[in-house]
């Protein structure tokens, strides 16, 4: 990280810079040892009484002291992309949304209100993509009233680390008494590779519905009731992935859920059991599902994964799926 002009370290960087994209040095406490730094890089959210605040790529937000900058620089907007399909944050979030449909939803401005009787977070979620057209202290009121009349609890999702993302709507959460709960990567990648793998795909079985056994095998709640039917079955063009097991309950071996919508196939539920790991089960389902969607026009993949899902990011790092931005659900404290 290169601060230095002519040799020396520079704040090039002012209060007029908040909402842009910096790179910040400053000293940290110095204990005997010689001058020590930190590095921090992020949106600069607020500059206010002589302490700055930069939300990060992983919507952490960082506090330092103005005393203690060392040097200080705005950066590009986001690092440029060197492999895998160019996509916007709002096309992505739009498809990311549209593959994950909620039982109701209400428009709060640009915001958009879901709710599915509680099943999943991203179903039961503000996805805040512009303005809710009333002070921000006011459209959260709104928000967890909204919720709190069908007894849940208030999310709103939030998106960092890409160009157009929402730092300043992940500070103004956190000034406002939200705390961040769950952190998790938005990953894009090319599709035909996916479809390309090298993958035994004679057992997967598809189907535009999810059967019982394929239920079974879905771990995200005890009761298939009407509502998460709806979730799972919403999309423009929906297939759901199943490889059979071989025991007596008729639960699948491995399971996956895939949503075309034009160029874009999302990938989700993708779940194997835990005696048949290590088999290949996981990139049969998704190789089946990519050749699916290529043959009905997708040519570029996304899927999500939580941040400290170690198997399943060395899983999808080796189909090529890069990280585009993070997305972070917030509930008040």
């Amino acid at each position: 990280m290169e601060f230095t002009m002519g040799g020396r370290l520079e704040v090039r960087i002012t209060p007029a810079d908040v909402g842009k994209r910096v790179s910040v040095r400053r000293a940290a406490d110095v204990r005997g040892e010689g001058a020590k730094f930190t590095d921090t890089v992020g949106v600069l959210t607020s500059w206010d009484a002589g302490v700055l605040s930069v939300t990060t790529r992983n919507g952490e937000s960082v506090r330092i002291a103005e005393s203690t900058l060392v040097a200080g620089k705005v950066v590009p907007p986001a690092p440029a992309r060197r492999r895998g399909p160019a996509a916007s944050f709002g096309e992505l979030a739009r498809a990311t949304a549209r593959a994950w449909e909620p039982v109701e939803s209400e428009l709060l401005g640009d915001w958009r209100l879901r709710a599915a009787g509680g099943f999943t977070r991203r179903a039961n979620s503000v996805l805040p993509l512009g303005d809710p057209g009333l002070p921000i202290g006011e459209a959260l009121g709104r928000v967890r009233r909204w919720y709190g009349e069908r007894g849940l609890p208030a999310y709103v999702q939030t998106s960092t680390g890409a160009e157009g993302t929402q730092e300043r709507l992940c500070a103004d959460l956190e000034e406002h008494g939200w705390r961040r709960e769950v952190t998790a990567e938005v990953r894009i990648a090319a599709l035909a590779p996916v479809g390309d793998l090298d993958a035994d795909i004679s057992a997967v079985r598809l189907a535009r519905e999810p059967d019982e056994a394929w239920l079974s095998r879905y771990q995200r709640f005890e009761t298939p009731g009407p509502h998460v039917l709806k979730v799972l079955g919403s999309g423009p063009s929906v297939w759901f992935a199943s490889v059979p097991g071989d025991g007596p309950a008729g639960v699948p071996a491995a399971i996956g859920r895939c949503v075309v919508d034009g160029r874009w196939a999302g990938f989700m539920a993708v779940e194997v059991g835990p005696e048949h790991r290590r088999r290949g089960l996981a990139t049969a389902v998704m190789t089946a599902l990519a050749r699916t969607a290529l043959d009905e026009g997708a040519s570029a993949a996304w899927l999500q994964v939580e941040a400290d899902n170690e198997g399943a990011r060395a899983l999808y790092d080796g189909m090529g799926f890069a990280t585009h931005h993070s997305y972070h659900h917030f509930r008040p404290a």
